[in-house]
């Protein structure tokens, strides 16, 4: 669960690297510190951890720490087409699996040599896949450095019971699973505190990860144990055995990627307009089941054109992503957030009670107008960086039951309570039953935007 597992860092600075992609003053200032002082710790641990004794290095230690790191190099190498792929249809960083040969290296050789081992499987790991995709040094100094603390980590654990019972005995397996949470805990403890100091507004339930990427982790540990396992019963020779089904597993990563570009805006990061009508007919037809409410809010933004015409199209894309970022941190991670088209957004709120939710609603509508009209977004401009200061939207909301029984309906009352917030003077909320009795809903709409 290295960084390059999670969202939020700062964006990878192209494929620069020179002294650009080692620039980590061009990161907020609360992260740098986080990420000099994670890989200072781990230098740390790793020196106050003793010289390594002669009984350490063993001749079949120094095999096991040839294997696990030639097993990994050639892991990497049979995923390269598929770490490809990845990187074609998504530039964020993601899983890259290495956990396997790194946490058995934990399991079985002391923390100095498996230190080795990380540093090897990463070293090669850059050379071959991030160096190629423009992956920052800085990054990948951080993700070794929390690898270190992780496999240290485990060790300390494993070295309570020792290295000998850890397959042998009920205790020993004890161990094992404690080993697992002591390596993952600190890798996704570390990892997190990064990305909440990265200043993008992640939330920590976001930050943390989708369940499914946290069993994945899970899994790739156990690998990690089963490999440890059969180096200690049969020979380091065993643990090559894994990797074809290690890259099956990265096949199965691709595709759940792949399923997720098809259903991202690239601009925003929010679910695009199909996706997102999808989902939001999942969850009425959830909450018609259950006796449960959702509610639409349809956003546009003020005078959008006004901001592509003055400040150019690139400044237009970074208002959308800032305003992306901005409902993200406003609404709950199981609601659902998309970029309907053009400079519209929408927004599908759940909840269990109607009453609730119809008053719910409505403030947590103005509370993102009010956190989107208090943005100061930097935007690049023919004459170098301008501070937006004007930046607002109009919000239309409509609940079920009340406005509608379908999401057509729905988004129909939503987008006439837009229109209401537009024709009475932007950067207002209005909800679908105000505008029912509203003269000016049956007045010519004039474009979204305007």
């Amino acid at each position: 669960m290295d960084e390059g597992k999670r969202e939020g860092m700062p964006p990878s600075p192209g494929r620069s690297i020179g002294p650009a992609s080692w620039a980590i003053r061009s990161i907020p200032r609360r992260l740098a510190a986080v990420l000099v002082s994670v890989e200072i710790l781990a230098i740390a641990v790793v020196l106050t951890g003793g010289a390594v004794s002669a009984s350490d290095v063993t001749t079949t230690g120094l095999w096991t720490i040839a294997v696990l790191a030639v097993a990994g190099m050639a892991h990497t190498e049979a995923a390269l087409g598929v770490e490809r792929m990845r990187r074609r249809v998504d530039q964020t960083p993601h899983m890259d699996l290495s956990s396997v040969w790194t946490f058995a290296a934990a399991l079985l050789l002391p923390g100095c040599l498996a230190t080795a081992v990380v540093l090897l499987v990463y070293l090669h790991l850059y050379l071959r896949a991030w160096r190629p995709s423009g992956f920052p040094v800085y990054r990948v100094v951080f993700s070794t450095a929390t690898v270190v603390l992780a496999a240290h980590a485990a060790g300390v654990v494993v070295g309570l019971g020792g290295a000998a019972e850890l397959f042998r005995s009920a205790t020993g397996l004890v161990l094992l699973a404690l080993a697992v949470l002591a390596y993952g805990l600190v890798n996704l403890v570390l990892v997190v505190a990064a990305i909440r100091m990265s200043g993008s507004g992640t939330s920590l339930l976001r930050a943390v990860g989708h369940r499914d990427e946290l069993v994945l982790e899970l899994t790739t540990l156990t690998l990690g144990a089963v490999v440890a396992a059969a180096v200690s019963a049969f020979g380091p020779a065993l643990a090559v055995l894994v990797l074809p089904p290690l890259v099956v597993l990265h096949r199965t990563v691709l595709v759940r990627q792949l399923e997720e570009a098809a259903s991202t805006d690239a601009k925003t990061g929010l679910l695009n307009a199909e996706s997102w009508r999808l989902r939001a007919e999942l969850a009425l037809r959830a909450a018609r089941h259950s006796g449960g409410t959702v509610a639409v809010l349809l956003l546009d933004i003020d005078h959008f054109k006004l901001v592509n015409d003055r400040y150019g199209h690139l400044a237009g894309d970074q208002i959308l992503a800032d305003i992306g970022a901005a409902l993200r941190a406003e609404v709950r991670d199981h609601d659902l957030v998309g970029r309907f088209g053009g400079e519209e957004f929408v927004v599908l709120l759940t909840a269990a009670d109607v009453d609730d939710l119809r008053t719910g609603a409505g403030a947590v509508a103005d509370r993102i107008r009010c956190r989107i009209d208090d943005l100061r977004p930097e935007v690049p401009a023919p004459d170098g960086p301008v501070v937006v200061d004007d930046v607002s939207v109009s919000v239309g909301v409509a609940t079920f039951p009340a406005d509608g029984a379908d999401l057509d309906r729905l988004i129909e009352v939503a987008d006439a309570a837009l229109y209401a917030a537009k024709a009475a003077g932007r950067n207002l909320v209005r909800h679908g039953l105000h505008t029912v009795d509203d003269p000016s809903a049956s007045a010519p709409r004039p474009a979204h935007g305007s």
